[in-house]
């Protein structure tokens, strides 16, 4: 299920404040420093920094790239 464009605007990366994408049922910070990938439960982010997943940089690369977004570095 989508986050809405309008909310997902406005959310952060709650650990770097980076733009979050959606990817599947996550959201995934576009900061490659912090690379956190968050669940979104029943259509709900849940943006706690304990309860996020630190993503390995090929992965997240790989994800940034099928979202059309270039990472640094």
């Amino acid at each position: 299920m989508p986050i809405d464009p309008k909310l997902l605007a406005i959310l952060v990366c709650p650990l770097s404040h980076a733009p979050l994408i959606q990817d599947g049922d996550s959201l995934v910070s576009t900061d490659i420093e912090t690379r956190r990938r968050y669940r979104i439960i029943d259509g709900i982010p849940n943006l706690l920094i304990n309860d996020s997943e630190a993503l390995d940089e090929a992965t997240w690369r790989h994800i940034m790239e099928q979202h059309g977004i270039a990472s640094k570095r």
